[in-house]
């Protein structure tokens, strides 16, 4: 990527937009010519819009400029855009008048769940009177990339996954930029179109999953006496020194051999587990994700 003080645009800032938005100011802060500078957002009220200020910081506030209900604006005004919307809001929001013009020949980075590049574009096409009801508007398209990232974004430990399927010019491009943005946030990973809806189950929705299973200890630790807020820093540094585990090569299966030792408590546990079908039904949720997804 190599423009600098570029203007990146968000369209809706829930929670997942504003993860990111978070962290790209932080990472960007102090740091002379970034690629993006400032942003725009265009949240659905004027409400929504005055509290996500409040939690900026007086000069972070200075680099947002915020557009409530008003998208063709935050769009025509940016230079890359970024769909952080609900997704079933998807079609109403980028079928106004107006879209096309602003987002014409721009980057667009989608990280809504579901929609796919080509509904993307069908949302944003402008419709005429003629058959089939399109304008013709060939050589204008944008440039979409799907990208999946997680809500750790706010704290820069973000895990983003990003969907390859273009070879172009163009297509190289895009990539070089979202690589950029998402590295400010955390890691990337470049997938295949066809398991990039696993892969954003993945990287996403299992945050919230194994979040049940951990209030499912901390309700053990406090019927076993222990304050909940002492366990939940204990549960965190433990999660913290799994995971430095798991990418310095240990696998799953080895890690849980490795703690449970004969006649030992940690595999009276793990046969309560499995009684209870736990490890299937988590390899079940992530399926049943990725079926809604695809719908």
């Amino acid at each position: 990527m190599t423009a600098t003080n570029a203007t990146l645009a968000f369209i809706g800032c829930g929670n997942m937009g504003s993860a990111i938005l978070n962290g790209l100011l932080e990472a960007t802060r102090n740091t002379p010519n970034p690629p993006i500078n400032t942003f725009t957002v265009s949240t659905k009220t004027t409400t929504s819009a005055e509290r996500l200020r409040a939690t900026l910081t007086p000069p972070d506030q200075d680099r947002v400029r915020f557009t409530p209900n008003d998208n063709i604006t935050a769009m025509a005004s940016a230079d890359i855009i970024l769909l952080a919307c609900k997704p079933f809001l998807a079609e109403s929001i980028l079928s106004q008048p107006g879209v096309w013009d602003a987002a014409k020949n721009k980057l667009i980075i989608s990280v809504m769940a579901g929609p796919t590049v080509a509904q993307i574009l069908d949302y944003m096409r402008p419709r005429g009177s003629g058959p089939g009801g399109e304008v013709e508007c060939a050589g204008s398209s944008p440039t979409i990339v799907r990208v999946q990232p997680n809500v750790a974004a706010r704290l820069r430990q973000s895990m983003t996954v990003v969907e390859v399927d273009d070879d172009s010019e163009e297509g190289q491009q895009a990539k070089g930029t979202v690589e950029w943005i998402f590295k400010q946030v955390g890691d990337v990973r470049f997938v295949a179109p066809s398991v990039f809806d696993v892969s954003s189950l993945l990287v996403g929705a299992s945050m919230a999953w194994g979040a049940i299973a951990l209030d499912g200890v901390l309700d053990g630790c406090v019927a076993g006496g222990l304050r909940r807020p002492e366990a939940l820093e204990m549960a965190a540094q433990t999660l913290a020194g799994m995971a430095a585990l798991l990418k310095d090569g240990v696998h799953p299966a080895v890690l849980r051999e490795g703690i449970s030792s004969p006649r030992g408590c940690t595999i009276q546990g793990i046969l309560e587990l499995e009684r209870a079908g736990v490890r299937g039904s988590f390899a079940d949720a992530l399926l049943k994700g990725v079926e809604h997804l695809q719908k």
